[in-house]
């Protein structure tokens, strides 16, 4: 990537108006301050905005019916000022409260303690290379992708074990080594929201939706398994696309590999196969999950299963559901365990421990940003500057006759922009999420939709914006087959995954939520009725 010292604009790999184009984007979001200082900024701004939109009397008529819980008895919403005795006095009070209250906080750390010990065994990166480099050269494209998208569980892992480990394999078949780059980038990044499993991401974005969602219903509550029908479905449709997209229009655009474009000596790249050893362990650890799989399902198929909701009999609103960040920390470490005590990598409590402590020394960064979200969130919904924006917004849609499905390729669209300036998935949702969830709620569609119609826009473009976190990590390995590559040779390498991806998770989008009426998740509505 560019340092300070080198302007975009003089790099010779930005020549042509494609590549003055993504310079530009690179400029202006360079020109963006970091996330946190973006959210203190925010929260400031909040403060300072809500005392003048109450000096001009800035309201919005309440759509609930009367009685309705958290309705004013006027029908009149209007905006509440915290630059104020009284709003000060709420902030000094709440700001702890705001931090240790915001619920994707505990949800994601307690999901990564149990992600941590897979991942710190080995049994994750074992369980992707047996994946790939078992793999028939017909269905090793499917397969890499296929395995970048499963990767997302544990998103550092994907980067930094099977990236490379794509260019390698393809090198050693005689193909372009950037193509398979390009085909576990696309999966990893491009295919982000996309699982077969409930990872840290869902829980995550769960807790920031519900917040947004009771600015209109106090009572609405998104789980973390909102949108696990439709991630399921996407995992096949992406890896197809990605497929489609490295086999017809990547690698032949890439042509055949020229070994003097190499910046090292590739003579010495060598993949490691699974060892007898691994092997074991990895049977071993299939054997754990399979019996706690059944376990849990003893929980929650019978009628009478202890993790159903007692009340009604139902999987709906069951502790199963609620409680679904535990079942994701016990599938994922006593598997890890096991695999860990098979191979050698674990062979006490101190060992998961050390496993657990190392990746909680990871999240720093990611605290101090939950800080100064959870703030601006807070503020936001104190002052009703939201649910005004919301109401205000949903009788636009509704007077430029906005309010079908259509409305949503707009939002989409807007979401992959946004996202090449933005490239947290958490920050742009708690930006975002506070003003276009209850405004789409407003005119009929159910939080858990919406938020589904989020991550796919929040996913296509982070193939293609430098300012997703791990840009620089994929160039770097890029350089070591190419050494003149630049920023704008792996953009344009990545443009058409982004473009694919965009056009065919849009389409699925409409056919299974609108057209087939099937839900996003578990129990999750499709329209949402006060």
């Amino acid at each position: 990537m560019t340092d300070s010292t080198h302007s975009p604009s003089n790099d010779p790999n930005n020549k042509g108006l494609f590549n003055r184009f993504l310079a530009t984007v690179e400029f202006l979001g360079n020109m963006l301050p970091h996330p946190i200082t973006l959210f203190a900024i925010f929260a400031v701004a909040i403060v300072v905005f809500s005392g003048i939109a109450d000096w001009y009397g800035l309201s919005a008529i309440d759509p609930r019916p009367e009685g309705a819980s958290g309705r004013d008895p006027d029908g009149v919403i209007e905006v509440v000022s915290l630059l104020s005795a009284e709003g000060l006095q709420r902030i000094m009070t709440g700001l702890v409260t705001n931090f240790t209250g915001f619920a994707p906080l505990g949800t994601v750390l307690v999901a990564l303690l149990g992600v941590s010990v897979a991942e710190h065994s080995g049994l994750l990166s074992a369980a992707m290379r047996g994946m790939v480099m078992g793999a028939s050269k017909r269905l090793v494209t499917f397969m890499v992708v296929f395995a970048a998208i499963m990767s997302n569980t544990a998103a550092e892992l994907g980067y930094v074990v099977l990236i490379p480990l794509a260019a390698m394999i393809f090198h050693s078949l005689g193909r372009h080594p950037l193509a398979g780059l390009a085909a576990a980038f696309a999966g990893v990044s491009g295919g982000y929201s996309a699982n077969l499993l409930l990872g840290t991401i869902d829980p995550l974005l769960a807790g920031i939706t519900t917040p947004a969602a009771q600015m209109i219903d106090p009572t609405y509550v998104v789980g973390a398994e909102a949108n696990w029908y439709f991630m399921m479905i996407s995992v096949f449709l992406i890896a197809i696309l990605g497929t489609f997209v490295t086999e017809k229009i990547v690698e032949p655009r890439l042509g055949k590999y020229n070994p003097d474009d190499a910046s090292i000596d590739l003579s010495q790249n060598s993949i490691d196969k699974l060892t007898k050893q691994e092997k074991s362990g990895l049977k071993w650890a299939g054997i754990s999950l399979l019996v706690v799989s059944l376990l849990l399902a003893w929980t929650i198929i019978p009628d009478d299963g202890i993790l159903r909701n007692q009340d009604t009999g139902e999987v709906a609103g069951s502790p199963f559901l609620k409680g679904i960040v535990v079942i994701i920390f016990v599938t994922f470490s006593i598997p890890g365990f096991v695999y860990g005590r098979v191979v050698g990598t674990m062979k006490n409590d101190k060992d998961v421990i050390n496993a657990m402590s190392k990746s909680m020394s990871s999240m720093g960064l990611y605290i101090v940003l939950v800080f100064f979200a959870a703030q601006f969130v807070a503020f936001f919904k104190w002052t009703n500057l939201g649910t005004i924006l919301a109401i205000n917004g949903a009788a636009l849609l509704q007077a430029l006759n906005l309010t079908g499905p259509e409305v949503f390729i707009l939002f989409i669209l807007m979401c992959a922009l946004v996202n090449l300036s933005l490239g947290s998935s958490s920050a742009q949702w708690a930006i975002t999420a506070p003003i276009f969830v209850p405004m789409l709620m407003l005119i009929g569609y159910a939080p858990e939709t919406i938020q589904a119609a989020y991550r796919i826009g929040d996913s296509v473009t982070n193939l293609i914006t430098p300012m997703m976190s791990y840009f620089g990590l994929i160039l770097a390995v890029a350089v070591k087959y190419k050494k003149d590559m630049g920023i704008g040779t792996l953009v344009a390498t990545m443009l058409p995954y982004s473009m694919v991806f965009f056009v065919g998770w849009v389409i699925l989008f409409y056919v299974w939520v609108f057209l087939l009426g099937m839900p996003v998740g578990p129990e999750s509505p499709t329209y949402y009725t006060p």
